[in-house]
């Protein structure tokens, strides 16, 4: 079963786990991951676009929105060496799996929430804010994800999104004009572009 069902709350795929060793950011990671979660055999590009480009403060306050097995905000944990992490998946079995891989890699500032959107963040801001949308869901549910987003950032924080440039992320890029008031093309490769808006108020 492929990554078409990796938005799913509970998973019903074969789990099949698998363990990927990655080189990011200086760092090198042991990565599980199981069916029915996004991109499980390698770190798909659109991520590791988002990875070498995101500026993370050392006591910068992440959301990681829709975490899958948690390379991003593992990532992010060890370059906010003072600061937090919070990752968010709907799929339960994404959110298992970051914890367990932010364990194995001795990262002690990430917690992994299970939820739909940002619902488990109720309340809170964060300087940044990093999301690979699940395209396949279609745009009602990836525009209220960034609309939500919104409410979320700190005035001066900074949004990424990343996508594929086939699947219409102009289109997304254009929605964070309409959101946030701004937009701006940071990186591109590999058919891929990341886009990055920043909060206001």
């Amino acid at each position: 079963m492929g990554d078409e069902h990796y938005f799913n709350r509970r998973p019903t795929s074969p789990r099949d786990r698998r363990v990927l060793a990655v080189a990011l950011r200086g760092l090198r990671l042991r990565l599980v991951t199981e069916g029915g979660v996004f991109s499980r055999r390698r770190v798909d590009p659109g991520t590791r676009l988002l990875i070498e480009h995101m500026q993370i403060g050392q006591a910068d306050r992440v959301l990681d929105l829709g975490c899958g097995y948690g390379v991003v905000g593992i990532v992010a944990a060890s370059l906010a060496s003072h600061g937090s992490v919070t990752a968010v998946d709907v799929n339960e079995r994404a959110v298992a799996l970051t914890r367990e891989n932010a364990r194995s890699n001795a990262i002690r500032n990430l917690e992994a929430l299970q939820g739909d959107g940002v619902a488990p963040v109720a309340g809170k801001a964060f300087d940044v804010i990093a999301f690979n949308p699940p395209m396949r869901v279609g745009n009602i549910v990836v525009h209220r994800l960034i609309e939500d987003a919104a409410c979320h950032l700190a005035p001066g924080g900074r949004f990424y999104l990343v996508g594929r440039t086939q699947q219409g992320v102009a289109r997304l890029a254009a929605k964070m004009a309409q959101v946030f008031g701004q937009v701006e093309e940071v990186a591109k490769k590999g058919g891929y572009r990341l886009y990055l808006s920043r909060g206001v108020g």
